[in-house]
């Protein structure tokens, strides 16, 4: 799954204000493009990790539509996100992962947990254990 969202931008007289329409809480502003994308990737993550926190469905990304820019969730937030859905998705208790990876069930908690900052290591063999994987790339960037 790739967390990467549609975003419509919308240039005022002295800003940018960036909407995503699958995540409709998620809006946010720069005063120049470069600035508004940056802004838009913080809070497209903001939208993401508290929709985990408030078990809260998460929307698979809409094809974009004429005019709109792609703005992708940074790799902890997408990874933190994926680990979360793969686990609710596996049907496994957090002791039954514990012992699949030989952590304490109290490390899978932190893992779980959308205000805590765990490592894309951890959270690949997370994924891994899950029958996952966790896959980066990159690509050119939007000019600014």
């Amino acid at each position: 799954m790739h967390y990467i969202y549609p975003a419509h931008l919308d240039a005022r007289e002295d800003t940018i204000i960036v909407s995503f329409r699958d995540l409709p809480e998620a809006v946010t502003e720069g005063r120049t493009r470069g600035e508004a994308l940056t802004e838009a990737t913080d809070c497209l993550d903001v939208a993401l990790l508290f929709r985990l926190k408030e078990n809260s469905p998460i929307p698979l990304p809409s094809p974009p539509k004429a005019g709109e820019v792609l703005v992708p969730a940074s790799p902890s937030a997408a990874a933190k996100v994926a680990f979360v859905r793969a686990f609710a998705e596996s049907g496994l208790t957090r002791v039954a992962l514990a012992r699949r990876l030989n952590l304490r069930e109290t490390e899978i908690r932190r893992m779980l947990d959308p205000d805590h900052g765990t490592k894309l290591d951890r959270l690949g063999e997370g994924l891994r254990a899950l029958g996952r994987s966790l896959v980066v790339s990159d690509q050119a960037a939007d000019a600014a």
